[in-house]
Formats: C-alpha cells, structure tokens, sequence
C-alpha cells in the first residue's frame, strides 16, 4: 500500500489533534508512523490522535493514549499548542502531561480508523533527547526537534508554521 492511499483520511482535511507526553527516567514514550515520510522512514511524535465530536479534549486524549500504547493515563498540564502543514495534511495539535502507572509497560496499540494493513502506527519506544538529536530532523515532530533535556518538554509552547 502506497504512504499516499494510507494518508487519504486525512488528506485536504483540517484536524485538531491530541498528544501526550508521557517521561520516564529522562526518556519519553513516542510512537512510529509510517506513511508521511519517503522511503518507509519512521516519523517518531507523542502517542495522540483525533479529537471527536461530542468528547471531551481530556477524555480523546485518555481513549487514543490507550488505543495506541494500551496504557490508562491521567491528563495533567496543557503543554504545547501546534500548527502542523506538510502536504496536504494540517492539524492543530495540542499537547498535554500524561501519567501512567509506572509499573505499567505500553503495547503498540492500533488505530481503530484504519484495517489490519492500512495501519499507521508501527513502533512504541522510550527516547532520550540525545537519541532523538542523533535522528533525521524529519523523522522527530517539530516540537520535540530542539528537545536537550527531558525537563524541556514542560515550557510551555505555541508553534506556528
């Protein structure tokens, strides 16, 4: 399946995404999608997903955070607001601290969204802000870019394209 075909849903659309960011021992729990970079390469962001009509932005967060890493969190500060563009897809992206239980391990989730071959989640991984330095700057999200230290991910952002 071609990265275009498995980024139709989301094509020509305005989205308002939610992500979290969830630290352990000075790393953060990401995720891999494939499909929105060239030649299979991984573009490594906060687990998250779409905010749907009629929840709330704290309960979207909770059901996608365990959709795509089998984890339960609590939703603490808003963090960071985002304007996303590449392509044809754009979202407004807001980001918030989430906490989990620290005996709980994430499992690679699904996206409801899409069938058993169309999905775009592929990897979870704890990443350290020096590990996330040494990637491509297009496999990492924007806000995570210029990340030095973990403690980093707790100023407060608005990022506009």
């Amino acid at each position: 399946m071609s990265p275009d075909t498995l980024l139709d849903a989301y094509s020509g659309k305005v989205r308002v995404r939610i992500g979290g960011l969830l630290l352990r021992d000075g790393a953060m729990l990401l995720a891999a999608h494939r499909g929105l970079l060239p030649d299979g390469a991984p573009f490594w962001s906060p687990p998250g997903g779409g905010w749907q009509f009629g929840e709330s932005i704290r309960a979207a967060l909770v059901r996608e955070f365990c959709e795509e890493t089998g984890l339960a969190v609590q939703v603490g500060r808003f963090l960071h607001l985002h304007e996303f563009s590449s392509g044809n897809l754009q979202a407004l992206e807001l980001f918030f601290e989430v906490l989990a239980d620290e005996a709980a391990h994430p499992q690679l989730g699904h996206d409801p969204e899409h069938g058993p071959d169309q999905q775009l989640l592929t990897e979870l991984a704890w990443l350290t802000p020096r590990q996330l330095l040494q990637l491509p700057t297009a496999q990492v999200h924007p806000l995570l870019r210029l990340v030095l230290s973990s403690d980093d991910v707790f100023v407060p952002q608005t990022r506009f394209v």
